[in-house]
């Protein structure tokens, strides 16, 4: 077996009484995209925290690859309006950085004409990348995204991920990603787990898709979805005039 770049072994973690995680394994190997995908309250947000070192676990524990290098791309981060920051200098937040690395790091996002704009003004898919940008400055070997398509459309979600896939490529990290995006996800990755607690099925897209716990949990409707998605995913891209409005399932559930 490889190294894995991250790995949750075993891990329990409980809040009081409450036991939010369960037992849940989970690895993550350079150059694949996991995605965790799971109802609200299913430990999403506390598996996250515990992988980045934030909440101890009761049990079992993490292992890190050594001087792993770690992106982070929050699910949301809160800039006060009324500050005066361009998108550059909150790249160069805590230490400065050149602006030659600044657009390098934009463009690798997807967005490199908005260094010289202000925070307050982006729209939220840039405000997004932004935060992905930001995120690949310490050229991490993991790349870890909590919800990072929250509040963006449909096609704003696919074109970011599509980004996501990308910078793996182009880089070779590991990219672990918590998502609601059920549809748009699945065919971003090459693993998902689904987790209510504990892991309740784990594989390729098609696998967990026709897994009854993730029938149960998310509805027969979202295999329809991830077929028509998956479609237009892999082959929209051999010829230039497709347009992307077939993209948008129907009967997707949210």
């Amino acid at each position: 077996m490889s190294h894995p770049l991250i790995a949750a072994r075993n891990l329990t973690v409980r809040h009081g009484e409450t036991t939010v995680l369960h037992n849940v394994d989970l690895r993550v190997e350079a150059g694949e995209i996991v995605t965790i995908v799971g109802p609200n309250g299913s430990g999403k947000s506390t598996l996250i925290a515990a992988l980045l070192g934030g909440v101890r676990p009761t049990t079992g524990g993490v292992e890190r690859a050594g001087g792993l290098r770690i992106g982070y791309v929050p699910q949301r981060l809160v800039l006060d309006p009324t500050l005066p920051m361009t998108v550059e200098r909150f790249l160069g937040l805590p230490r400065r950085i050149s602006s030659a690395r600044a657009r390098e790091a934009l463009e690798r996002a997807g967005v490199p004409e908005i260094g010289g704009r202000q925070m307050a003004a982006l729209s939220g898919g840039q405000f997004q990348r932004a935060l992905l940008a930001r995120a690949i400055l310490e050229a991490p070997q993991l790349l870890i995204l909590d919800e990072a398509t929250a509040g963006l459309d449909q096609p704003g979600s696919a074109a970011f991920y599509e980004r996501i896939a990308e910078v793996r490529r182009d880089t070779g990290c590991g990219v672990l990603m918590v998502s609601h995006d059920l549809h748009v996800v699945m065919s971003a990755s090459d693993r998902v787990i689904c987790l209510n607690g504990h892991v309740c099925c784990e594989g390729t897209p098609e696998v967990v898709a026709a897994a009854p716990d993730y029938r149960r949990l998310f509805g027969a409707g979202t295999r329809g979805a991830l077929a028509l998605y998956r479609h237009h995913h892999d082959h929209g891209h051999d010829h230039p005039h497709h347009h992307h409005h077939h993209d948008q399932p129907q009967d997707a559930a949210e």
